[in-house]
């Protein structure tokens, strides 16, 4: 057994789980191996940080790599219990990053997502506040790059700066996924979000003018202290900003954090009632944002079949992350040739089914 969970209650597990053989946590995964032939439990003091000297078998894609940039995070959100058992902020080298992109290309990646707990604050335990604008610079001189996005930025440690250098950028994509939690003044300092409404947003119209932007985030409902008007706020919020894609999460307590010995509880029956009321705006705000596709041309990238039809293909745009922010069907086609899994295309979207676009692939490019 590996991971968060036994790192956290590596005690309490040990002791109730007496027919798990090995335990390890969050800082062996290069020695689980090793673990194994010694039949021994092990948790390190140390922070695994991936390199580009460890072995990966990437599994799911022939063109997209996750790339690690950093363990940890320095942050002190109220509800959220990863440094506890993540420890703080731990950025790999530039230098490491750059030459792990590298193999991949080498390897036939061209697409990559940048993922950390705090992405926006790579770096900044050694001393550089503008980490990822390096990174950004560093990577964009790699040739055989097609696209790339940051995942996970947070609102106190992201800048105008870094956000025009990923509008000025020919390789990062206009791709911002901040995740808000909230937007009330209450609710942000009650939460221990950033550096208040006023700076959150400076960022989010900077966010919305950039040309071509597409915006994720994700919100918690019924933190302890939300008031109805709280609420109501956060509600407006989403209805007049108009995310691309977005998340609402119910809030649920996490021992160890300052919001679990928070006092001022919210009903359990209050806050699924708030998850679904704000639900339910998402999903149409995503509603509106897909039927705004509905008859443009649009580069994607094929993933292979679809999970709906053999004869349907499954893609994604190229600016979308894998996974997360949908799939467009291709149901037909303008050109000779066969479509090919990895390659990237032009499609013209001819209709939105339910929450999945509808399209004919018309140029490869």
């Amino acid at each position: 057994m590996a991971g968060c969970l036994s790192e956290r209650y590596k005690e309490q597990l040990q002791k109730e789980l007496p027919e798990i053989d090995i335990f390890t946590g969050v800082g062996d995964y290069d020695k689980i191996d090793t673990l194994v032939n010694e039949k021994r439990s092990g948790f390190s003091d140390e922070v695994f940080l991936l390199n580009e000297t460890n072995d990966r078998v990437i599994t799911g894609s022939n063109y997209h790599a996750y790339i690690k940039l950093s363990e940890g995070c320095n942050q002190v959100c109220s509800f959220c219990a990863i440094p506890s058992f993540k420890g703080k902020l731990h950025s790999r080298t530039l230098e490491s990053l750059v030459k792990e992109v590298k193999n991949l290309v080498a390897q036939g990646f061209y697409d990559f997502s940048f993922v950390s707990q705090d992405s926006s604050s790579f770096l900044r335990d050694l001393d550089i506040n503008n980490g990822l604008e390096q990174l950004i610079s560093e990577v964009e001189k790699i040739d055989g790059i097609k696209s790339a996005r940051i995942l996970y930025l947070y609102p106190s440690t992201t800048t105008l700066s870094l956000i025009k250098k990923i509008e000025n950028s020919k390789v990062f994509e206009n791709y911002f996924d901040m995740p808000l939690q909230h937007v009330s003044s209450n609710m942000l300092k009650i939460m221990k979000r950033g550096k208040g409404i006023e700076k959150l947003n400076e960022l989010m119209r900077a966010m919305r003018d950039t040309p071509k932007s597409f915006v994720r985030t994700t919100f918690i409902v019924g933190h302890p202290g939300e008031t109805e008007n709280d609420f109501n706020e956060l509600c407006s919020y989403v209805e007049e900003y108009g995310f691309e894609r977005a998340n609402v999460f119910s809030y649920s307590d996490e021992e160890g954090t300052t919001a679990y010995d928070n006092t001022n509880k919210i009903e359990q029956k209050t806050i699924d009632a708030r998850a679904d009321i704000l639900g339910e705006i998402i999903q149409r705000k995503t509603l509106e944002s897909l039927e705004n596709e509905v008859g443009k041309i649009v580069d994607v990238y094929i993933d292979g079949q679809s999970d709906e039809h053999e004869y349907l293909l499954s893609a994604r745009k190229t600016i979308w992350a894998p996974e997360i922010d949908g799939e467009i069907y291709i149901n037909d086609k303008e050109i000779n040739t066969e479509l090919t899994v990895g390659k990237t295309y032009q499609v013209r979207i001819t209709e939105l089914v339910g929450d999945k676009l509808i399209g004919t692939a018309i140029k490869e490019l």
